[in-house]
């Protein structure tokens, strides 16, 4: 069964298996590039910029975020009610006090973000606060800071800036098929078209690498661990319920970071077909099963 001390083990292992498995894929795709077009200097610049990209993950991944999901500071005398329920609810759990954010968004979701509980920030958005009673905010601010207790920001914000970075990389590799095509030198042009062909694959195995990093079982602790520190499971499966019923999209919905919200920022009513074939590798399970836990644990 898992626990707290069980699930930040199993997150800083996987933070370093990411780490671990792009260094080598970035130094893979250079090494060969290198071999194929004869420049060692190809090599070189592949192992700089996965080095960069390790670190820049590790240490600047909270601030990308916020600067993605369009957050804004939030203080006690603009945003009384959340603020001392992050306040409280941390004293409670022997943190530190995070930093506190609001995205002005109708869409109700909230999320955090951070390397450790020392640099750590909650978000919220203006619609959740709108709709949400004070124990409803305090069992979903319960769930995100027992994602911040149990490290799971660690790996997913982690994964948010190496796996985009693929997918980046990926789409100008397959460019670049394209690109080689249209060159008279034979050998640059077989280079750009292997090249090209490693970044079809590439796609997938980013999203895969989200999938085997970021656990359904961590939403599911992060629910029973906010509600025990609340004392009040009901508090998160009604929030959890009103959430589900919004339906709407986010403004800024997106796939490098919509595994870090406590609800899918894509809404349920109004997916394209693209985004519900991401949902084989959805990362939250179903809001009613998670509901229906929370509840059982009141009984």
């Amino acid at each position: 069964m898992a626990t707290l001390y069980t699930q930040q083990g199993n997150n800083i292992r996987k933070t370093w298996f990411l780490m671990t498995a792009f260094f080598i894929m970035v130094i893979a795709i250079g090494y060969l590039a290198a071999y194929i077009m004869g420049s060692p200097g190809i090599l070189y610049g592949a192992v700089v910029v996965a080095l960069i990209m390790n670190v820049g993950s590790y240490w600047f991944s909270d601030k990308l975020v916020i600067k993605m999901t369009g957050a804004q500071p939030a203080t006690k005398a603009s945003h009384p009610m959340l603020w001392n329920v992050v306040e409280n609810l941390s004293i409670t759990a022997g943190l530190p006090m995070p930093k506190v954010y609001v995205v002005n968004d109708k869409a109700p979701n909230a999320f955090a973000t951070g390397r450790n509980p020392e640099h750590a920030a909650v978000a919220a958005t203006s619609g959740l606060l709108d709709i949400l009673s004070q124990t409803e905010l305090e069992g979903v601010m319960a769930h995100e800071l027992s994602h911040v207790g149990n490290r799971d920001m660690l790996v997913s914000t982690v994964a948010v800036v190496l796996a985009g970075f693929v997918a980046i990389l990926a789409d100008i590799l397959i460019r670049s098929m394209a690109f080689g095509s249209d060159r008279d030198d034979s050998r640059v042009g077989a280079a750009f078209l292997v090249i090209g062909v490693i970044g079809i694959i590439l796609a997938p195995v980013a999203a895969k690498m989200i999938q085997l990093a970021i656990s359904r079982k961590r939403e599911y602790l992060a629910d029973a661990s906010g509600a025990l520190l609340t004392r009040y499971p009901e508090g998160l499966a009604s929030a959890l319920e009103k959430i589900h019923a919004y339906a709407l999209p986010m403004a800024r919905a997106n796939t490098a970071t919509a595994h870090l919200f406590i609800a899918d920022p894509f809404g349920s009513d109004h997916k394209t077909f693209r985004q519900k074939l991401s949902n084989l590798f959805q990362t939250h399970p179903p809001a009613e099963d998670r509901v229906r836990i929370l509840r059982e644990m009141a009984k």
